[in-house]
């Protein structure tokens, strides 16, 4: 990648960005993507090998003028993730309770759980009302979050929550989240999960 090559002469690099600066001041984006869109095309007519294209910096690529606000009430969600992460700790601590070989993974949720509240509040969608609905694939070790946030919403049980790891007498909750052993809630919508992306396909085959 042309970031990783030594610049040999900085003062001509700065013109070029001087001179592309002024190109979007004055002519707008559109302007600079024609310009810069031959510019590639001429190099490699010329034969110059270029930087793969598919990806970009680990950077917001959306200008901060551009960006739209967050809908919702941010303190409100912050409050039931504040719940969600407490209810997702005591799950497996209950469960180590009882019988400290049942385990269970505390941080894997707890370090991604914003992630998961932001797809569950704004993005992911349940099957109804014409919708198709999201097949989310969870990652296995963040299924006590997943659990948790059916708690506070009055999916499961307590009692449900207390029996984490524990199907011997079919009341458990199993250890990852799967079409066929996880409740759906009282509108007879499914939860949004699966424990493999390929699940609509085997459902289908079998």
């Amino acid at each position: 990648m042309s970031t990783q090559l030594h610049d040999v002469d900085p003062i001509e690099t700065q013109e070029w960005l001087d001179a592309l600066s002024s190109v979007l001041e004055y002519e707008g984006g559109e302007r600079a993507q024609y310009l810069l869109e031959n510019l590639l095309k001429y190099c490699r007519d010329k034969g110059v090998r270029m930087p793969h294209g598919t990806t970009t910096p680990y950077l917001n690529t959306v200008s901060v003028e551009n960006e739209k606000g967050i809908p919702g009430d941010q303190n409100i969600e912050h409050r039931i993730r504040a719940f969600v992460r407490w209810n997702a700790a005591a799950i497996v601590l209950r469960a180590g309770k009882k019988d400290l070989e049942l385990g269970g993974h505390i941080a894997s949720f707890q370090s991604a759980a914003t992630m998961y509240e932001v797809g569950f509040n704004h993005f992911w969608k349940a099957k109804g009302e014409g919708e198709e609905g999201d097949l989310v694939f969870f990652q296995g070790h963040v299924a006590p979050g997943i659990y948790a946030r059916a708690f506070v919403e009055g999916r499961l049980t307590e009692d449900q929550l207390n029996n984490f790891r524990q199907e011997v007498d079919g009341h458990g909750l199993p250890s990852y989240p799967h079409p066929t052993s996880c409740p759906t809630s009282g509108s007879s919508r499914p939860y949004p999960w699966a424990w493999a992306p390929s699940w609509r396909f085997i459902r289908r085959v079998s």
